[in-house]
C-alpha cells in the first residue's frame, strides 16, 4: 500500500506533535508539496525519512509548515488604534498591572512592537508580555532581538532611536529593559494548555490555516484565557464570524472584547 498523505499527517504528529488533521487539508498539502519538491525528494514517504535522519531538515519542514511572517508595525493602523484606543482602554478596566498573550509571535517582531507601545502609556515593570510559538527556532531568534532594517522599515522613528542600537551592517539589537517585559515560550495552540488571566491576547493571521473546528476551539480557549472584559486582537485576513455564539463583542474593527 502506497504512503500517503494521511499516513504522513500520523508520523509528523508523533515526531513533532503537530496535529496536521486541524490545519486545512488542500493548503497546507499544497504547501508540503511544494517543500518536498524544493528539497529534492520522491514524495511524502521519502521525506518523512529525510526529516528522521536530518534535524536541520526537520526545524526547517517545522519553520516551513508554521508560516513564519512577521515585521515589526505590520498593518500600523491597527497598531495606533492599540495605542490610541486599546491600551487606555486595558488601563481603564484592569490599572497599571497589564499581562499580554502574543500567541504565534513568530520571529517576536510582535511582542516587541506591543511592549514598545505599551511602554508610551506603563512604566517597563508595569506590564508582562507572554510571546509563544510552536517553533523553537524562531523562538530562539526572537530571545537575541536583532532585525534587519527590512523587518523595521514601518516602525516609527521614536521606537526605533529610542529601543534600538545598530550593532552591524544594518542589523539593530533591542535594548535590554525592552527584552526583559517578555517572557518567550514554546507553545502549541492545538495541543497545550492555555494561560490564564490574562488582560489581552494577541494572534493575527494565524488561525486562517486551521479548520473551523480548530479554529473555534482556538477561539474557545482564548475566550477562557481571559479576564471579564479582555480583549483579542485578530489579524487584518481575520474575521470572527459566530462572535457572540463563542463570548466575543466586537469593540473595534479587529479587537475583540470578552463578555
Amino acid at each position: 500500500m502506497a504512503y500517503e498523505y494521511n499516513e504522513f499527517k500520523k508520523d509528523v504528529y508523533k515526531l513533532t506533535n503537530i496535529n496536521l488533521d486541524l490545519y486545512k487539508e488542500r493548503q497546507m498539502k499544497r504547501r508540503i508539496e511544494s517543500l518536498i519538491m524544493r528539497k529534492g525528494f520522491n514524495g511524502f514517504e521519502d521525506f518523512f525519512k529525510g526529516m528522521k535522519q536530518d534535524e536541520d531538515l526537520l526545524h526547517t519542514f517545522v519553520t516551513y509548515l508554521t508560516i513564519n511572517v512577521s515585521q515589526f508595525y505590520r498593518n500600523p493602523a491597527q497598531w495606533e488604534t492599540f495605542d490610541n484606543e486599546i491600551v487606555p482602554y486595558l488601563i481603564q478596566n484592569f490599572g497599571k498591572k497589564i499581562t499580554i498573550w502574543s500567541a504565534a509571535c513568530s520571529t517576536g517582531d510582535e511582542p516587541y512592537t506591543i511592549a514598545m507601545i505599551l511602554a508610551k502609556h506603563l512604566a517597563l515593570n508595569d506590564f508582562n508580555i507572554i510571546a509563544t510559538d510552536i517553533d523553537a527556532e524562531v523562538l530562539k531568534f526572537a530571545k537575541e532581538g536583532i532585525y534587519t532594517n527590512r523587518s523595521l522599515v514601518d516602525l516609527p522613528k521614536e521606537y526605533l532611536n529610542k529601543y534600538f542600537t545598530l550593532v552591524e551592517g544594518d542589523n539593530y539589537k533591542v535594548s535590554d529593559e525592552l527584552k526583559s517585559r517578555i517572557t518567550f515560550k514554546k507553545h502549541n495552540l492545538l495541543e497545550d494548555a492555555y494561560f490564564n488571566d490574562v488582560n489581552m491576547i494577541v494572534c493575527r493571521n494565524v488561525v486562517i490555516y486551521f479548520t473551523d473546528e480548530a479554529k473555534d476551539n482556538v477561539y474557545r480557549n482564548f475566550y477562557r484565557s481571559l479576564k471579564k472584559d479582555g480583549i483579542l486582537f485578530i489579524g487584518s485576513t481575520e474575521q470572527i464570524l459566530k462572535s457572540k455564539e463563542l463570548g466575543f463583542d466586537v469593540l473595534k474593527t479587529f479587537f475583540y472584547k470578552k463578555i
